[in-house]
């Protein structure tokens, strides 16, 4: 009955010359506008000092390609320093966060509490806030803690996003009530529920949590700009700024140094895609 009532489009849907045709330029398209300031960065850092980038006709290709501007990245800024601090700052995130957000995802799916309504409110209200609103008090909180001028600092108020707390939440209701009264019976405890019951069913979700986690923790500039001061404790993203202050006038090592500081995050979502793709489409059929 759906299918029947679900509208088709008379050009995308259809498998004409004019439906494959709108398809492909669709995609080409989006393919362009994502993927194609990736590959010009790419070009860019590989392009000889002696191509101009600025020409009138822009190649996409480098007409000797070159790796020099790589070695100046790593020659100007101790890269390996800060893409581990990069490191442990994710690490710190994506560690709390899917143990965090497990556990209060679990307690307002599952378990009654006074208040239980109130808090899942307050979660839905801190969606709505922007992040700037509150960096002052989180400054402001974080140094008077003596976290100040710490990695742990950086990484402290991202360890538990309200985002990811609801997003276990509505992956822990998906699980059938049946199952769960079932263990009540059979004694399980709620660690227990939680161990051999919850998890096993939101590995997808805690996939996605673990990748958007990491890549916003890796990405992060204002915040790390703003809690380390000493130059031995940035992070890739504030380190890699010192490159357009040294080198704006050349674009190739500014496009190299965006190219080293993509790559973890590359490598992160290859391993994770097969469980990345699994858990956004077990949220779409559960949502």
């Amino acid at each position: 009955m759906e299918h029947q009532l679900r509208r088709r489009s008379p050009v995308f849907d259809s498998v004409t010359p004019l439906g494959l045709t709108a398809r492909y330029l669709t995609l080409l398209v989006v393919l362009a506008i994502t993927v194609g300031p990736m590959l010009w960065e790419l070009s860019t850092s590989l392009k000889s000092a002696t191509e101009d980038v600025y020409t009138a006709t822009p190649r996409l290709l480098p007409a000797h390609p070159s790796t020099a501007a790589y070695g100046q990245v790593s020659r100007t800024v101790p890269i390996a320093k800060f893409a581990l601090n990069s490191l442990i700052v994710a690490v710190f995130c994506v560690g709390g966060n899917l143990v965090g957000a497990t556990a209060a995802g679990y307690a307002l799916a599952r378990l009654e509490f006074r208040g239980r309504r109130l808090v899942l409110g307050l979660f839905l209200a801190t969606l709505v806030l922007p992040g700037e609103v509150t960096v002052i008090s989180q400054y402001q909180t974080v140094t008077r803690l003596g976290f100040g001028n710490s990695l742990l600092g950086v990484a402290l108020p991202s360890m538990i996003g309200a985002l990811n707390v609801l997003l276990m939440r509505n992956a822990f209701l998906a699980i059938p009530a049946e199952l769960e009264d079932a263990a009540v019976l059979d004694g399980a405890n709620v660690w227990q529920r939680l161990r051999y019951l919850g998890l096993p069913s939101a590995k997808g979700t805690l996939s996605v949590i673990a990748i958007l986690t990491f890549i916003a923790a890796w990405d992060d500039f204002l915040w790390p700009l703003l809690v380390l001061q000493s130059p031995d404790k940035l992070t890739l993203t504030v380190g890699l700024s010192y490159l357009h202050s040294v080198f704006s006038a050349d674009p190739r090592t500014m496009a190299a140094g965006t190219m080293i500081a993509l790559v973890p995050v590359l490598v992160l979502f290859t391993a994770l895609q097969r469980f990345f793709f699994r858990g956004v489409g077990e949220g779409a059929v559960k949502g």
